[in-house]
């Protein structure tokens, strides 16, 4: 009897440190809940989806480095482009709308110490698929603002060339007009360069247009994100209190290892200095002894 609970026990042990190894590692895996087949299916989709954003913000660099390459934007690379800007917002929007309504499937309460090993595996998923959907977004927010500067520099250039000098609070009052004339209508077109340069000034300022719009849905879009990341930060606060109090299963986190090799390594100096006293004491009293052995007799 006391040896079958042993093997119950030890067979119990295995599985819950096979779950905290894949919660640890981020992986989705079953816990022994068919109920959570549909929650995998839609994070699985929703991965995929970010990982679609990903690869479509890679091209858009891409294209961006291509338009800023050549003097005037060529029309079929701009329609690429747009193209896959209005994909990047779609799934994005799709995401956004996937993380929120995952977050308020969620039962578990952050305050709660008695969840079950689904709940929680459900928050964790959700705070890591909140954290790539972040991350994807945030490079693409990057790529724009750093085409939009450049794309900037390349106008003050421009306008340099035909001798109308602007500084940077002039040029970014100039670019709020729709009417890129507004550069120009005071400059002579009597070269060819000059007449280069404004065909080139007028094709950036399009392209600065163009960017505006998608730029003010961005910072709408990591205004609602916040509170996503918010929850995110919360729930990394409670894991150390989720680890102590679990009842179901055993949490292995990382902190609490690298806490325990600190303390190691102190412990290991501790002894290192006492055995150093140590024998450094009985340097000292091999020493009087010698002394006291090899005085000579009066």
């Amino acid at each position: 009897m006391f040896k079958t609970h042993v093997r119950a026990m030890r067979d119990r042990l295995a599985e819950l440190a096979q779950v905290s190894k894949n919660v640890d590692k981020g992986s989705i895996q079953r816990v022994n809940s068919s109920h959570m087949d549909d929650f995998f299916k839609k994070v699985k989709e929703v991965q995929s989806r970010i990982l679609k954003i990903t690869s479509h913000v890679e091209e858009v660099r891409r294209k961006h480095n291509e338009i800023l390459s050549a003097p005037i934007s060529e029309q079929r690379k701009k329609h690429e482009l747009e193209e896959l800007n209005k994909d990047i917002k779609r799934d994005s929007t799709l995401v956004q709308a996937e993380l929120k309504a995952i977050k308020q499937g969620l039962s578990l309460d952050e305050n709660e110490n008695n969840a079950s090993v689904d709940q929680r595996i459900q928050k964790n998923q959700h705070s890591d698929l909140t954290r790539q959907f972040v991350e994807a977004m945030t490079a693409y927010s990057k790529i724009q603002v750093a085409f939009r500067d450049e794309s900037k520099n390349r106008i003050l250039r421009q306008l340099e060339i035909t001798g109308k000098v602007t500084s940077n609070e002039e040029l970014e009052t100039i670019l709020q007009s729709d009417n890129p004339s507004i550069f120009t209508f005071d400059v002579a077109q009597d070269s060819q360069t000059t007449r280069h340069a404004l065909n080139e000034i007028e094709s950036r300022h399009h392209d600065i247009m163009d960017l505006e719009s998608s730029i003010r849905e961005l910072n709408e879009m990591f205004t609602d994100v916040a509170v996503l990341v918010d929850t995110q930060g919360n729930l990394t606060n409670n894991i150390e209190k989720n680890v102590s109090s679990a009842a179901e299963y055993i949490f292995v986190a990382k902190g609490e290892t690298k806490k325990a090799v600190l303390y190691k390594k102190k412990a290991c100096r501790k002894y290192i200095i006492i055995a150093a006293v140590v024998a450094t004491l009985l340097a000292l009293i091999a020493l009087i002894v010698g002394l006291a052995l090899g005085l000579p007799k009066t």
